[in-house]
């Protein structure tokens, strides 16, 4: 698949290359980025370059597509949709995320995210959008709330990260669904 980037009012969203690779580093040296994610800990520089080359092999196989997000041309934050599967009745990947300490709080994510689900539905003919994130993780949760994502419940020890096993909370958005938000019972 070519990469594709995506622009929004205060984004633009693009494959990370080898000149980002220090700002993701220095990006994910904030704890709460391993914490919430599969990011390794400790982050080296080796793991800034390895990504950035996964990235391409993924765009380049259709199995994942990966944006870097930036605002004012600063590194705020990565997010992509994973396991990108393609069914004659509509495909399915996962979004996922995480955004810079000193983005947050500033509704980048839930922007960039909406543009990343519009192209997943419109582009890729997504039958349906999964969301997943360690029980507990209230900001990546009020951001698939804030997109329309609907609460489909938690799975004990259903994640797995360099941490060892978690409790996940999972949702799932359709391409028909009313992307007004809705009550949650974890949040």
């Amino acid at each position: 698949m070519e990469k594709v980037a995506l622009i929004t009012e205060r984004l633009v969203l693009r494959a990370p290359t080898d000149a980002d690779a220090a700002a993701i580093e220095a990006a994910c040296q904030d704890p709460a980025i391993p914490r919430w994610t599969t990011v390794p800990s400790p982050y080296a520089r080796k793991d800034a370059d390895d990504f950035v080359r996964l990235v391409d092999e993924w765009w380049a196989s259709g199995v994942e597509t990966v944006w870097a997000i930036f605002a004012e041309d600063r590194l705020v934050g990565m997010i992509g949709l994973h396991d990108i599967a393609r069914h004659h009745a509509g495909g399915h990947a996962e979004i996922g995320f995480w955004a810079g300490r000193e983005a947050r709080g500033r509704g980048y994510m839930t922007e960039a995210a909406r543009a990343v689900v519009d192209w997943g539905f419109s582009e890729l003919r997504l039958a349906r959008i999964a969301w997943r994130a360690v029980a507990g993780n209230v900001p990546s949760a009020r951001t698939a709330r804030a997109l329309g994502f609907r609460y489909e419940g938690l799975q004990r020890q259903a994640l797995t990260s360099p941490r060892g096993r978690d409790d996940g909370w999972f949702a799932g958005l359709l391409p028909d669904d009313d992307r007004s938000p809705v009550d949650w019972p974890v949040l």
